[in-house]
């Protein structure tokens, strides 16, 4: 085969793949400028509707009847508890089994332990949240013949660990090897190490984690419909039916009253600013962490 001919089958082939990287990286930007403009529709309508229905007494007042003025206090207090105790109990449980899976995970004797619970983990992950619902029904709420915060908290507690739990032995996997063998060798046993070194290596990512998880658990409705419930006045009796914010917009967004919906959209509106603020915390930690 002469040169010529050589270098002509090299032009052609390389055109080609110009081509399909040409078609490839189009296709690409449509995707990502369909994926923006969804996003931006859905940002501009909560924002344009949203501050419509904002004034101090959405902050101050209890919800009300319909046609009648009010506000979102009862059902913002609800939510800040209900996700502070899921919080509480589900963040050191993700924690203390993502360090497990990370720091004992790979011990003879325990491997098996460890792929089982990365198994089952993955299962909750991707568990559609009505279903977490429907199980702390079915072993809080019908065993007790209550709706209460408790198992509204539960609920979102069991939201929380997997995600906890992913990114926290992610996080101490990426802790360089290194530096636990100097630990080692200094003596020091294997929980100062996990303790002082590796988790205090890798506590920007296991914040990060916790604050997307809380960010994840923020606007859950489902679960919420199952456990806690609803409740039109200010309770703060934690073995009773509580307002919250996803439910109460799902309510009043679902009514034909226009004030109603308007407290809908104020709700929308503040769920969505809590959920930027703490995404917005996750990559400024994790940004001054890298």
């Amino acid at each position: 085969m002469s040169i010529a001919l050589r270098d002509d089958i090299a032009a052609r082939r390389f055109a080609a793949r110009q081509r399909v990287n040409r078609i490839a990286l189009t296709l690409a930007l449509l995707a990502m400028v369909f994926g923006v403009f969804w996003l931006v529709w859905i940002l501009w309508e909560t924002l344009r509707l949203g501050l419509g229905g904002l004034a101090l007494s959405t902050l101050t007042q209890m919800t009300p009847p319909p046609n009648e003025a009010g506000g979102l206090a009862n059902a913002i207090f609800g939510s800040v508890v209900m996700v502070a105790l899921a919080t509480f109990v589900g963040a050191p449980i993700g924690v203390m089994a993502g360090v497990f899976l990370a720091e004992y995970g790979n011990i003879r004797g325990l491997a098996w332990l460890a792929s089982l619970t990365r198994f089952v983990n993955d299962i909750l992950l991707s568990a559609p949240s009505i279903v977490i619902g429907l199980f702390v029904y079915t072993l809080a709420v019908r065993t007790f013949h209550t709706f209460s915060a408790i198992a509204g908290a539960l609920a979102l507690a069991l939201l929380v660990i997997p995600v906890v739990i992913r990114t926290t032995e992610d996080m101490l996997r990426l802790v360089p090897a290194a530096q636990r063998e100097a630990a080692y060798a200094l003596g020091a046993p294997k929980w100062k190490v996990i303790l002082q070194i590796t988790l205090r290596a890798a506590r920007a990512g296991v914040i990060t984690g916790i604050l997307l998880a809380v960010a994840r658990i923020t606007g859950e409705t489902a679960p919420l419909l199952f456990t806690a419930l609803n409740n039109q006045f200010w309770s703060t009796d934690l073995g009773a039916p509580m307002a919250n914010l996803p439910v109460t917009i799902f309510k009043f967004a679902m009514s034909p009253y226009e004030n109603w919906q308007q407290l809908a959209w104020a709700g929308v509106f503040l769920i969505t600013l809590a959920v930027l603020f703490l995404n917005i915390v996750a990559r400024w930690i994790a940004r001054e962490r890298r």
